[in-house]
């Protein structure tokens, strides 16, 4: 595992290690590393939404329908996901 020094103001540094010492982490790097980890997960959601916002925009109008046609097109895809 590599070693990665940083520079911190004080009230930063007590923050981390009260975080770190309030029982839920082992210590100071698996708080950072859980920060890491949390930072990285929300960056992938934000771009799956960003993608899919591109796809939406890019399938065209929208059509209508009614509201039994909308339950039946996700019963369906219900399926399908389970299928898969």
């Amino acid at each position: 595992m590599a070693t990665v020094t940083i520079s911190l103001p004080d009230p930063m540094k007590d923050w981390i290690e009260a975080q770190a010492g309030n029982g839920q982490f082992s210590g100071v790097s698996d708080y950072i590393r859980d920060l890491v980890r949390q930072d990285q997960y929300r960056k992938d959601q934000r771009e799956a939404l960003v993608q899919a916002l591109i796809e939406g925009e890019e399938s065209g109008p929208a059509q209508e329908r009614t509201r039994a046609e909308l339950r039946a097109e996700a019963r369906r895809r219900v399926v399908l996901k389970h299928d898969e």
